[in-house]
């Protein structure tokens, strides 16, 4: 979230993002374009034209490559049909047409200018012109533009892979106007779903000013501790908090070409950095460029796959030699240690050089963080809100450096400046060492976090679009020690307990809408749980208006709780679990046939329970990036909580809704190859086309507005007079759908494509959802079909094969495809 004042002198212009153009169909230009449809915005994406046949076909060849791409840039690919491909040579005046063009060519500075001065006489007057550049002068840029475009034009760097990377870097110019920027802001925000961060014009911005200058301190100690680049992954990747990757196969998954780009803008833009001597390109690197071997889009880069052998690249060697260095036990028990002081302390003191390393590198950073903060950003939020959301980091610098003690730390790195350790001898700035930082214990506090210009805590935006983030993210510092998530959002808890937090939010948000949040670990819907959520729904239907699921923390649920289960069966048997099988189907009618609105807010995985307690809510209202399905089949078992009663009533809707004649198999199929195959959605979007979210379930861009919309859902509900269905009969397919479904799965199984376990649970599927030994068109009700899903989930624990997925998937957490 941008740390930046929300008005201005002047007022503030009008902008409708109705339409955008995308110069340039390179990698990040059509990836930005994709994301652009995601969100329903048409756009036209623009390159060279062709030299033979369509004069498009450039632009046309990277649409195609959007729907082959991993991961997708898509969220579903029928989506590519809302990209037009365009060219400079014909397609100039559609260009009048768009509110928004983003520019996204290679990074020249002279094809860059060269390209506006072609564009510029075909723009609308409203229009908005922003480069995404990742480090170019957004200044130098705009000395080509005429004096009325100026105050339209801005940097605006989005992130690789610009659908799942959160963050994007807002960079003005001294002439962009303030108001536009807001609006700007607003768009990226919430129609997008970023977290955008207003950069100074400084050379790399923030994001890579402080990352990859955390890439070359890296290799830099990693060379002084004599540490191969898998054992730099290692101790740089999840253990310290980061992206899995750590730095040297980030660096390939970013692209060698890339980072040295990056690594070049440093060096010709700050020549007077007291840190330039660490600037120099690492020698590896180079070698590597001039093999092109750029990373993973070439096959190699820092690492090269052979066959199922990871190798990495040696460059004394000149060769690709077996990754297999390891990290030190002993370091690997000193990041574990939960308190950050005495891990730093730990790491600082030890003798290995591994932990030596870690520590020299997080110095290294926090070092040069605090030396170049006034420069390059507003305040400390924006650099430690940079690395969240561009670089996959847990925590920013200064949060982990202010989590470890301020003082005490800030005396670490002073003392290795002193005794030469450092990669500058530039002292710390002095406001890390005097002053109201120190004396309130860091840069961030409640009241705002540090801004060194003005020399004060600077509050968070107060932009209107922030308001819809009622639970933003929080920086360590920020909030009290004391504080939770319900507290931190206004809320008043009405029941608590060890499963779950039930709570409303405060005027002027809805305040007769419950909000009920899951304690259990990966939100698993243990006993306890669903019997809070019974509880929940009796407060809500007496006393409020509407009930919306909503966790504070991915995933929204990971399903039932394999281990209670496996316990009570081990127990009692199929008897000891057949009661809480019952209540879990309990639980999702009474969440369909509620007389309250019931609201699932999801975001992450919603697998196997936790989907089948979204499908049965009034209504759903989902994060882009949620990733539903019912996956029980991976643990051996069929869906039991209702997840095929719904399937089966859906299918019978559909087909309702269609001519006469349709047969009810093929809506019935899609549910069944979903269901027996564990397929997950990709995406919000791809869950509507496998049935598990509706055509009207509002799909959100920023995860953050989850809550906000999802209460005002469930209250929009209630005062449009919401009345629950009435349960109603519905048809199934009987015995000739299990009959040609089984012929299916008999195909597969000789074609070695299922084994004979996923045969048998298919066949389960099969009966289930065509309602068992029935003639074709019988009419049932979902209880019949819910005894058919208890029958079947009852009996499967007792298979040997479900017995060995079950516990494949409690031991490794992977699914046995046995």
């Amino acid at each position: 979230m941008s740390t930046h004042p929300s008005s201005s002198d002047q007022p503030a212009m009008s902008v409708s993002v109705r339409k955008v153009a995308v110069l340039g169909a390179g990698v990040m230009g059509a990836q930005i374009a994709a994301h652009c449809v995601n969100a329903g915005v048409p756009v036209l994406l623009y390159d060279l034209p062709a030299k033979d046949g369509d004069k498009s076909g450039i632009a046309r060849q990277a649409i195609a490559r959007l729907q082959k791409l991993k991961p997708a840039p898509l969220a579903a690919p029928d989506l590519a049909v809302r990209i037009t491909p365009a060219n400079y040579d014909e397609h100039l005046d559609l260009l009048a047409d768009c509110d928004l063009v983003i520019e996204a060519i290679a990074e020249r500075l002279d094809w860059k200018r060269d390209l506006y001065e072609k564009i510029v006489p075909a723009l609308g007057s409203h229009v908005i012109l922003a480069s995404n550049t990742s480090g170019l002068s957004i200044t130098e840029l705009s000395k080509v533009l005429p004096a009325g475009l100026r105050p339209r034009f801005c940097g605006v760097h989005f992130f690789n892979p610009p659908r799942y990377m959160h963050l994007v870097e807002l960079i003005p110019t001294a002439e962009t106007e303030s108001g536009l920027l807001d609006q700007l802001e607003t768009f990226l925000v919430s129609a997008l779903g970023k977290g955008v961060v207003r950069a100074r014009d400084t050379p790399n911005f923030v994001g890579n000013r402080i990352g990859v200058f955390g890439i070359l301190a890296a290799d830099i100690e990693a060379r002084k501790h004599g540490l191969s680049y898998e054992v730099v992954d290692e101790l740089t990747g999840k253990r310290l908090g980061r992206a899995k990757s750590g730095t040297y196969r980030t660096a390939d998954v970013v692209g060698l070409d890339t980072l040295a780009h990056v690594i070049e803008t440093l060096q010709t833009g700050l020549p007077d950095d007291p840190f330039k001597s660490s600037f120099a390109m690492p020698a590896a690197l180079k070698k590597l460029l001039e093999k092109e071997a750029l990373g993973q889009k070439a096959g190699a880069g820092f690492y090269r796959k052979e066959g199922k052998a990871i190798l990495r690249w040696d460059n004394g060697a000149g060769k690709y030699v077996p990754a297999d260095g390891q990290i030190d036990p002993d370091v690997a028990e000193i990041l574990a240690q939960r308190d950050p002081g005495a891990r730093l302390k730990a790491l600082r003191e030890s003798d290995k050089p591994q932990a030596r390393y870690v520590w020299a590198l997080l110095r290294d950073t926090f070092h040069y963080a605090a030396v170049h903060l006034a420069q390059i950003a507003n305040s400390a939020r924006d650099v430690d809100l940079a690395m969240r959301w561009g670089f996959g980091h847990e925590q920013g610098p200064f949060e982990i450096w202010q989590a470890a003690g301020w003082r005490q730390v800030a005396g670490w790195i002073a003392d290795d400046i002193e005794a030469g350790e450092a990669l500058s001898s530039q002292p710390l700035p002095e406001w890390v060492t005097k002053g109201p930082v120190p004396e309130t214990g860091g840069v961030h506090t409640p009241k705002g976090s540090w801004n060194p210009r003005l020399g004060r805590f600077e509050p968070r935006s107060t932009l209107p679009v922030y308001t819809r983030q009622i639970v933003p993210v929080r920086l360590a510092g920020e909030l009290n020690r004391s504080s939770t998530m319900v507290s931190a959002a206004g809320g008043r808890v009405v029941l608590e307990n060890d499963a779950i937090r039930l709570w409303t939010l405060p005027a002027p948000h809805p305040t007769d809408v419950l909000v009920v949040s899951f304690k259990t670990k990966m939100h698993t819907i243990s006993p306890e749980v669903t019997r809070s959520l019974l509880q929940a729904l009796d407060l809500a239907e007496s006393n409020f208006r509407g009930l919306v699921i909503w966790q504070d923390s991915h995933p929204f649920s990971a399903g039932a709780d394999l281990k209670s289960m496996v316990a009570a069966y081990k127990e009692g048997g199929p008897d000891a679990i057949e009661p809480e099988e019952r209540r879990l189907q309990e639980l999702t009618q009474r969440l369909r046939y509620a007389r309250v609105p019931t609201v699932a807010a999801l975001a992450g995985l919603a697998l196997g329970g936790g989907c089948e307690l979204a499908i049965h809510c009034a209504s759903r209202v989902a994060h882009l990036e949620t990733y539903i399905g019912l996956v029980e089949v991976g643990a051996g078992l069929v869906p039991g909580a209702g997840g095929m009663a719904y399937s089966a009533r859906r299918a019978a809707e559909q087909q309702a809704l269609c001519a006469p004649g349709a047969p009810l198999l093929l809506f019935l199929q899609k549910f069944a190859e979903a269901i027996a195959g564990a397929k997950v959605a990709g995406s919000a979007r791809e869950a509507v086309t496998l049935g598990y979210l509706r055509d009207d379930d509002p799909i959100v861009m920023n995860e953050h507005e989850l809550l906000y919309v999802a209460v005002r859902q469930a209250h929009m509900l209630a005062e449009a007079g919401w009345r629950a269905p009435v349960p109603a009969p519905f048809p199934v397919a009987g015995r000739d759908g299990i009959a040609t479904l089984t012929a299916q799965l008999v195909n597969m199984r000789e074609g070695g494509y299922i084994s004979d376990h996923d045969f048998l649970l298919g066949r389960h599927v099969a009966e289930i959802l065509c309602g068992g030994d029935v003639d074709p068109g019988t009419l049932v009700d979902e209880a019949w079909i819910l005894a058919l899903e208890r029958k079947a989930f009852l009996a499967l624990p007792a298979v040997e094969a479900t017995q060995a997925r079950i516990a494949s998937l409690m031991t490794t957490g992977k699914p046995l495809r046995n």
